[in-house]
């Protein structure tokens, strides 16, 4: 039997548990939350994203989590800046051009801001002048900071980013910093 841990990951720590980085002020790692030995992320969730993280002990499981060829759906909320219309939706729906070539299509709706959302520390910055919006974004491949590029280059940059799901595994009511243990 294999092992899994579904984890929120707070905004600002590392997706692994140690900090390579600089010396002198060292940042939030997943040891800061998770205590149990042989276990491994599945896959990366930026420093400045929050949400579903996986951890297993199996490595094959471990495989097929993160890599693209499985194609395992993950699911973003994102508020982003501005309130995409149809046609932007319908960018992101049909793939993105970014500079390491086109995106695979994505399912891409807009949103109300998701039920039992914790606060952000920090918070997101807020203009007046410039409304945002919460869309939910669902990808198959895994490029480095995939969703923020492909908002950013159909004109709402994202400004806070939640991953909600990962394949049949969902973040629930885990709260920043929580996790639970699963056997599959």
């Amino acid at each position: 039997m294999s092992r899994l841990i579904l984890f929120n990951k707070p905004y600002g720590v590392l997706s692994q548990f140690t900090d390579a980085g600089t010396a002198g002020s060292p940042r939030k790692t997943l040891s800061d939350f998770i205590d149990v030995p042989g276990v491994y992320a599945a896959g990366r969730l930026d420093q400045d994203s929050e949400g579903l993280l996986v951890l297993t002990d199996d490595g094959q499981l471990q495989n097929r989590i993160s890599d693209p060829k499985f194609k395992q759906p993950k699911t973003y909320w994102a508020q982003v800046e501005g309130a995409p219309d149809d046609a932007v939706l319908q960018k992101l729906r049909s793939g993105v051009v970014l500079k390491d070539g086109k995106t695979a299509p994505a399912r891409a709706e807009a949103i109300a801001e998701p039920d039992n959302l914790w606060p952000r520390d920090p918070p997101i910055r807020f203009r007046k002048s410039v409304p945002d919006s919460w869309i939910s974004l669902t990808i198959t491949e895994g490029r480095n900071r995939q969703v923020r590029r492909m908002t950013a280059a159909v004109g709402h940059p994202t400004l806070r980013l939640i991953r909600a799901q990962i394949g049949d595994w969902r973040l629930g009511e885990l709260r920043p910093g929580e996790w639970r243990a699963i056997t599959v």
